[in-house]
């Protein structure tokens, strides 16, 4: 098998590329198959890292979605058409020293591994490179060190 095959076959593209988006749902929409769609409409992989969704309410859903960037434009488009309003506001997590006493807690919820606890030097690590700024920490932390910093356009 040639090389441009194996990498076909497990499903490389070399022009693929990512974005992180925070869908908001209104009400009418929640029982859209968004992901669905972006999957079988636009060959979109859609990674959800967080989601406050409930029938009949309005609600929240933080994604990773990756694919071809025409596609990725065009699924955005399709995706306000449907109703549902997007940030891309890129930011990033920031935690202060000051605030953080290094309980941990925030490493239990974290996916990416970016938040962890080194149990020698009973110290929180963070790795930002890592951070897929899913906002999960943000909740989990009792003393609200942890921030989402947003960029100013």
């Amino acid at each position: 098998m040639t090389a441009w095959l194996v990498l076909l076959i497990s499903g490389y593209r070399p022009e693929s590329v990512k974005r992180r988006l925070t869908l908001h749902f209104p009400r009418e929409a929640v029982h859209q198959p968004i992901t669905y769609r972006l999957a079988v409409d636009f060959d979109i992989a859609a990674k959800i890292l967080r989601a406050q969704i409930a029938p009949n309410q309005s609600g929240t859903m933080v994604v990773e979605l990756s694919g071809d960037i025409d596609e990725l434009d065009a699924a955005e488009l399709w995706l306000e058409q449907q109703g549902l309003a997007l940030n891309r506001a890129p930011g990033e997590i920031r935690i202060d020293p000051e605030r953080c006493v290094d309980c941990g807690i925030c490493s239990s919820v974290c996916p990416s591994g970016a938040l962890r606890f080194d149990r020698p030097s009973q110290r929180l690590q963070f790795a930002a490179a890592r951070c897929l700024v899913c906002e999960q920490c943000l909740p989990s932390c009792p003393l609200e060190a942890i921030a989402l910093v947003l960029e100013q356009p």
